[in-house]
């Protein structure tokens, strides 16, 4: 690589039939920018053309799985709609390993997994209404995971929850002190699987998924961009970056 190149935000290894794709972005604790949803949407893609790739492991560098959108560099919503997708309709399995934080648009990373670890200490949020906006996109891989009661309040609110309360409501499958000894089990499974067995399967999982992201993906886009650009989230988005209280704070 050439001094001129940047670096690449998502790095992969190879290990017995597992690609681990790592989120590799810390200057801005793996935020969701157009660059890293083009590179990893790319990566996913090679995944699944490699008859090597039995699953995929997703995970992060740092402390944060990722922060969400990136208020400074923000992937249009329809390249994070495609990513979300990418990841439901690859026809291996994809595993989120987790052991730091999870915000706003990185829960809907997380709940396009179909299988999610993350360690005890792990914390997540969905932190878009109190910058103004609504964890519209993410909805498409989020509710159908989740408990109705316990996304409501957490949607609503903004509160941080923490892994025994993520896999509590189904976001995550385990938690553990130790993630990879939580995983463990699921790798070996997955590695146990026929390649096909696992792709029908997968396919049987998320077929209703997939209804939604045909039925509701292109309004849930509009009303990510129309919100985006609202008065109220320039506000929220400002004093997010100025590390201040937005004007509505009571």
């Amino acid at each position: 690589m050439s001094a001129a190149e940047p670096l690449p935000l998502v790095r992969s290894s190879h290990e017995r039939g597992i690609t681990t794709l790592t989120l590799d972005s810390p200057a801005n604790r793996n935020a969701l920018s157009a660059g890293l949803v083009g590179e990893l949407t790319d990566a996913l893609t090679r995944c699944g053309e490699d008859d090597s790739v039995r699953a995929v492991v997703l995970t992060h560098t740092g402390n944060t799985f990722s922060a969400g959108a990136d208020l400074r560099d923000p992937p249009p919503p329809e390249a994070l709609v495609a990513l979300l997708r990418r990841i439901v309709t690859l026809d291996r399995p994809v595993v989120a390993r987790i052991t730091g934080h999870v915000r706003a648009g990185g829960l809907g990373l997380l709940g396009a997994c179909d299988i999610a670890g993350a360690s005890r200490d792990a914390s997540f949020a969905f932190s878009e209404v109190r910058i103004g906006v609504a964890p519209a996109v993410i909805s498409l891989t989020v509710l159908p995971r989740t408990d109705p009661r316990a996304v409501a309040r957490y949607y609503l609110t903004g509160e941080r929850f923490d892994s025994n309360e993520a896999a509590r409501i189904g976001l995550l499958t385990v938690t553990g002190a130790d993630v990879d000894a939580a995983l463990a089990p699921v790798l070996d499974g997955l590695r146990r699987s026929s390649p096909q067995g696992l792709a029908e399967t997968k396919r049987l999982l998320t077929a209703k998924v997939l209804e939604a992201f045909d039925r509701d993906a292109a309004d849930l886009s509009a009303l990510s961009a129309r919100l985006f650009s609202s008065a109220q989230a320039s506000e929220g988005m400002t004093a997010f970056l100025e590390r201040r209280d937005p004007a509505w704070v009571l």
